[in-house]
Order: C-alpha cells, then sequence, then structure tokens
C-alpha cells in the first residue's frame, strides 16, 4: 500500500503524475475547490474582524469523504498549482486532512517533467499565507460587491442579473466604447493617387501607385468632391519628376515569450480563439499529453504567469537549438534579455515548451488540431525570443509634380529574417464595418510593394489618376484580444481572471459576440448607468487598479489583507444603504401581445430578463409559461415558429421552437441573407467585408437550444 498520497486539481494532472512518481505514491485529484463561502449566505462576520465562515462545496462532499480515508496515516502531498487559487486549495485541503493525515507537505512546479517533479518533491515547503491571505482577500472583495449589488440589480433591472468588482469595470469598457461609436460622427475626405511609370526603356512597363503627400508645403485637406476634382484636373497637367530617394534600414527586435495576457492576445489576434478557449487548451497542454511509448508530459510550462523569466537550462537549450537549426547568423551574441512590467511573480516562468526539442512538427500526430495550433504558436514565440534581430530595407520616393504638388511611394523588403523564420508575422486581419474587428496589436508585416528601379531627377509619366472617397472610422469594438490588452494596461484584474470575466460577461449575457466584436446588451447597459450612479468609484478604473496593487502587495506580505477589506467596507456599506433606497426602478413594463398561453389560453405579454425578451403569461404566479418570442418565420423543415435563441458562447442565433425534436438553426433570417446579398453587390467596400461567418448548423444547435 502506498505510504503517500499527493493531491492536484485534475485527473489529467493527476494521471501525468501517477507515471512519475512509483509504487509509493498515490496520486489523486481534488477537482478543484474542495471549500468556499456558503452560496445561501454572506458568510463574512464583518463585526467579528471579518471572519469567514467556510463550507465544504455541496458537490466536494464525496470527494473530500474519499480523500479523507485515503489520507489516514499517509504522508499528504498537496500539489495543486503554483498560485493564489492553487495555494488556497491546498490550504483549504490541510484543513481537512490535518487531523487523518501523518503530515502535510507542499511541492510546486512550474513544468510537469519527470526532472520537475521529482526535485519539487525533493523540496517541500509549507504554505504561503501570503499568497492565501492574498486570494481570501479576493474572494471577499467579490463576495461583497456581488452580494449586496447583485439583489440591487434583480429588484430595479431583473432576476438573475449579478455584479462583479473586475467584470463590471470590463463590462463599463465595453459599453464607453459603445456610446462612443454612437455619437461618432463620420468626416468624409479624399485620397488621390497617382499611377506612374518610368520613361526608362527598362522599366516603362512597372507601372506604381503614389500617393499625394503635400500642397503648397503642407499635407492636403481635401474633404468634399469638388476640391478633390479641382486638384485632380491642375495635377493632371503637371509634370512628374523623381525629387528624392531615400532607403533606410530598420531593425526589428524579437518579443519576450508568453505571458498569460499576451498569449491571449495573440492567440485571438492569430488563430481567432476567444481567451477562455486558449486557456482551455494551454490548460491541457500544461497538465500532460500522451507522446507514445506510455510517456505522458507536459507540454509547456504553467499558463497563469505575468513573468517573461526563463529557467537557465531553457535558456541553454533554445540557445544550443537555434544555432544547429537556424544557423549561427541567427544566433545572438549574448541571450537576450526582457524585463516584465509590473509586479511580476519573477519565480515564475513565462509560457514557454517544457522541451525545445519537442517541436510542432515531431508533436503533430499526438495533438488535436487546436492544440497543435497553439502549441506550435507557444514554441515559435520562444524560440524566436532567442534569435537575432529581422532587418528590412525601407525605400521612400518622393515625387514632384509641378511647383505645387508632391507625391509619396513607400516600399519595404526584408532582407534578413533574422526571429521571423521561427515566427512570420501575422496577416493584418480585415476591419469589419463599424470597426467590430481590430487587426493584431503586434507590428505589421512589411509592406511588398515592389517599386521600379528610379533615379534622382527622372521624368516620369502619368498612366492615371484617381481619386477616392473615404470616411473617417469609428473606434472599433473590443474583442478579446483587444480587451484584455486595456484590462492589463490599466492594471485591472490579474491575467488570470480575464478570460473567466469574459466568459461571465457572455454567460450573463450582458455582452453578444457578434464576427468577434463584444457587443453589449440593453441589460449591459442598464446595468452600467445604474452602477456609474450609485456605485462610481467600484467601477472606477484607477480604484480598481488600486486595490488589485493591494492584493499583490498583501502576496507580497507588504500589507495585511484584513485592513484591505475594512478600508474597502466602511464607505462601500454606505453605498450600499443609500442605494437601497434611491437606486431607480428600471424594469420595463411589460407590452401586450396578441398570443395566448398554450396552457391557460390568457394573454402573452412581453417581458425582459436577463435573457432578453421573452413571452409570458399573465396568469403568473398561478401560470408559469414562457416561451421566446416568434420571428414572423416559419421552420422549413417542419414549419413551425422560428425564435431568436442564444448560443452559451453569446453568438445569436434562429432556431425551431420545435426543439428538440426539430434540429432546424440558422445564423440568419432571410431577410438579412438578402441585405448580406445587397451588401455584396453594392459599392461600399466596408459593407461588403462586413458580415462574419455563420457558425454551423451543429455549433449553434448544440450550443444554445
Amino acid at each position: 500500500m502506498a505510504k503517500n498520497l499527493v493531491i492536484v486539481e485534475s485527473p489529467a494532472k493527476a494521471r501525468t503524475l501517477n507515471r512519475y512518481l512509483g509504487k509509493d505514491f498515490e496520486v489523486t485529484a481534488s477537482m478543484g475547490h474542495v471549500r468556499d463561502l456558503p452560496k445561501s449566505r454572506f458568510g463574512i462576520d464583518v463585526e467579528n474582524n471579518f471572519e469567514p465562515h467556510y463550507v465544504t462545496i455541496q458537490k466536494a462532499r464525496k470527494t473530500v469523504n474519499q480523500l479523507k480515508k485515503k489520507a489516514k496515516n499517509k504522508i499528504v502531498w498537496l500539489a495543486a498549482d503554483p498560485d493564489r487559487e492553487g495555494e488556497a486549495i491546498s490550504w483549504h485541503l490541510a484543513f481537512l486532512l490535518e487531523p487523518a493525515s501523518k503530515t502535510i507537505q507542499r511541492v510546486t512546479f512550474n513544468e510537469i517533467t519527470k526532472t520537475a517533479v521529482l526535485a519539487a518533491f525533493e523540496k517541500p515547503r509549507i504554505i504561503d499565507m501570503n499568497l492565501v491571505n492574498a486570494q481570501q482577500a479576493r474572494r471577499f472583495l467579490d463576495r461583497m460587491v456581488g452580494y449586496n449589488i447583485s439583489p440591487l440589480l434583480w429588484k430595479n433591472v431583473a432576476r438573475g442579473l449579478s455584479a462583479g468588482r473586475v467584470q463590471s469595470v470590463a463590462l463599463r469598457l465595453i459599453v464607453e466604447r459603445e456610446e462612443e461609436i454612437d455619437k461618432f460622427v463620420p468626416q468624409e475626405y479624399w485620397t488621390i493617387a497617382a499611377h506612374l511609370a518610368s520613361q526608362r526603356k527598362e522599366e516603362k512597363r512597372k507601372v506604381f501607385e503614389s500617393n499625394l503627400d503635400r500642397v503648397d508645403g503642407k499635407k492636403p485637406d481635401i474633404n468634399n468632391e469638388k476640391n478633390a476634382l479641382e486638384l485632380k484636373a491642375e495635377i493632371e497637367k503637371q509634370s512628374f519628376v523623381v525629387s528624392d530617394i531615400n532607403t533606410s534600414k530598420r531593425r526589428r527586435k524579437p518579443q519576450a515569450p508568453y505571458t498569460t495576457s499576451k498569449l491571449q492576445q495573440e492567440a485571438y489576434n492569430r488563430l481567432h480563439f476567444p481567451a477562455q478557449k486558449t486557456m482551455r487548451l494551454a490548460q491541457s497542454l500544461y497538465e500532460g499529453v500522451d507522446i507514445g511509448a506510455e510517456e505522458t508530459v507536459g507540454l509547456i510550462t504553467y499558463m497563469r504567469t505575468d513573468s517573461v523569466n526563463v529557467s537557465q537550462q531553457a535558456l541553454t537549450d533554445v540557445r544550443e537549438f537555434v544555432g544547429k537549426t537556424y544557423g549561427k547568423d541567427y544566433l545572438p551574441e549574448t541571450p537576450n534579455k526582457y524585463k516584465a512590467k509590473g509586479r511580476a511573480q519573477e519565480a515564475h516562468e513565462a509560457v514557454r515548451p517544457t522541451s525545445v526539442e519537442r517541436t510542432p512538427e515531431v508533436m503533430k500526430s499526438f495533438l488535436s488540431g487546436d492544440e497543435l495550433k497553439l502549441y506550435d504558436l507557444i514554441w515559435r514565440k520562444f524560440v524566436a525570443s532567442q534569435m537575432t534581430e529581422a532587418v528590412d530595407e525601407q525605400l521612400s520616393v518622393q515625387i514632384q509634380a509641378g511647383s505645387r504638388f508632391q507625391f509619396r511611394s513607400t516600399g519595404t523588403k526584408n532582407i534578413f529574417p533574422g526571429f521571423t523564420a521561427a515566427l512570420p508575422d501575422a496577416k493584418p486581419r480585415k476591419k469589419k464595418k463599424d470597426g467590430d474587428e481590430e487587426g493584431p496589436d503586434e507590428e505589421e508585416p512589411p509592406n511588398k510593394n515592389d517599386l521600379p528601379h528610379l533615379k534622382k531627377d527622372e521624368p516620369l509619366d502619368l498612366k492615371d489618376l484617381n481619386g477616392a472617397q473615404h470616411f473617417t472610422k469609428p473606434p472599433a469594438r473590443y474583442n478579446d484580444a483587444s480587451l484584455v490588452k486595456i484590462l492589463e494596461e490599466n492594471g485591472i484584474g490579474r491575467p488570470s481572471t480575464y478570460a473567466p470575466t469574459i466568459q461571465t460577461l457572455v454567460f450573463r449575457h450582458y455582452v453578444t459576440r457578434k464576427g468577434g466584436a463584444l457587443h453589449p446588451s440593453d441589460i449591459g447597459k442598464t446595468v452600467i448607468t445604474l452602477l456609474k450612479k450609485h456605485f462610481a468609484n467600484i467601477i472606477d478604473y484607477q480604484f480598481t487598479a488600486q486595490m488589485e496593487s493591494e492584493l499583490d502587495q498583501v502576496e507580497e506580505g507588504e500589507y495585511d489583507w484584513k485592513q484591505v477589506l475594512k478600508e474597502f467596507y466602511a464607505p462601500f456599506s454606505t453605498q450600499v444603504d443609500a442605494a437601497k433606497d434611491t437606486m431607480e426602478n428600471m424594469k420595463e413594463p411589460p407590452k401586450p401581445t396578441d398570443y395566448k398561453c398554450d396552457e391557460c389560453g390568457k394573454p402573452l405579454v412581453i417581458k425582459r430578463g436577463r435573457f432578453g425578451e421573452f413571452l409570458a403569461c399573465t396568469g403568473f404566479p398561478e401560470c408559469k409559461f414562457t416561451k421566446s418570442i416568434p420571428t414572423g418565420h416559419k421552420c422549413p423543415q417542419c414549419s413551425k415558429d422560428i425564435v431568436k435563441r442564444r448560443s452559451r458562447r453569446g453568438q445569436i442565433f434562429y432556431g425551431c421552437s420545435g426543439y428538440p425534436d426539430c434540429n432546424y438553426a440558422t445564423n440568419k433570417l432571410p431577410e438579412e441573407e438578402n441585405q448580406q446579398s445587397s451588401d455584396k453587390d453594392g459599392t461600399s467596400e466596408s459593407s461588403a467585408t462586413s458580415s462574419s461567418q455563420p457558425e454551423s448548423k451543429n455549433d449553434s444547435q448544440s450550443s444554445g437550444q
């Protein structure tokens, strides 16, 4: 019988460790947290120095009883993840198991490889109460906000709503961006482009484009068609001459290996993965993958980190790999060094492959398609971080047209790939109507304009001169990548909270995803209106960032966690008391309809809930019948009403009201399909590129009905 019991969070992690530790160790999973504040009451004794009343989570009771039996007279090794949550899980387990166990040890590792795990078991430690207290402080603050504000929202907006300390700030960002877009007034402007060619025989066929850059030495301000046509008519009379040619080199440095937030941003920009999907895939890669010959290993280091550190061994390995794979010209003389922003946990490492020799090509047969895509991205980023700079040649050509007009052409070509040999530049993403999508946060790849070989003072032939009308665009709506970026820049939340925060906003139907962009719902807008009026400081960006800084100080042992709670709760409770009396009732009165109840025959009315509008019986509460609002269209398969639905991912789709007997679903109603066709036939480029790719029928149906 095993003398040691090792407890981790998940069965996948348990299976991996089980293969490393031998017959004297039994590895089992707690399935996450085992104790928490009670669901049915506040659970924090404010008058008694914020003493918590923890209870065993209902779904964990069976697991806890099994763990107590297994721990009897054994050495218990708590091997939860190396962060605040992992430390808190270990602390709660220790409290429950200490009476039965022989002794309790805490072990941590940043990567799940045999070497790292065995080394961790050689150096166990005690539970770090600074980490535990930082987690407790965050949990208590979230409980205070949610437990006190949510009932006010139920009373004045709709039942089932919630407020959160970080969640509400993220929602405010999304709502305020939508307000900017609504207020935006497009401004007309015109550009003029000349299509030119050299008069020299050897270059004559190479027509290139040059844009009007200066009029009388100033940037052109062409704001209507009349001005554009007048300038065009005058320019067509001029002679074009190359006035200046400038060639320069630009060096682009590689970036650090991934932190959690940067991984979420680039996985969205490059792979179109929402933050939640990125973290789920990363968890799988971290906990262990079967790579054949009965070997299971974690392929990446711990994925919740804000550090850019890399172990000395990993640094040595990657430099050796770069030298032998890409050549000495791609290996810098000394290792590239990076510094994290703010209070990074320097004991952690960046997200990197546990072995650089496990290339994506080698791992291809062991990973799913999406796992391979994410692993490939992490691997390439890490290898690129220890490579030389990329070098681009930039060419700028100034062209004079008469005495008043100056045109400019630029071209860029890469003359040495450097780190881009491992991590190619991201392709710019197309922007959609109303700025729904943003491009990559990193630099766009070099422009591949192929300019002819020109000489200074040589004359050019004008082949064509075009004027184009444009309108300024509103700021882009947030997507997963840009929201994570601004949250991190403002110090709001922690990297580990970003994905669940976005997921909560979607799940609570405060926002919907449309083509990747996050659109606030009417409910979301109403919630922010009330919170800004009655709890302005709670959703203030600087206040939330300051709270995050204080939690970091608790983790570092510089601040007492109970003091953080005291300073927050006193003014907050005063605001809550005031809001109970003054918060406006924003519930919309029911709207009458001609529909009758399927069960009792009474009229149905339109009500608004957390999921949007729905039909409800006027006989409530005696009759609780509800249904979705018909769209006026019939199902092509069974002729029942088509109704609007929402998937678990927050996507709007339309499905048959006869579900589950009828599985028909579509992303667009007939009039929307017709509008899309009309847009494609029109002249507006923005309209033609605005429609998002529909989900498959299986995706939408399985997610939403």
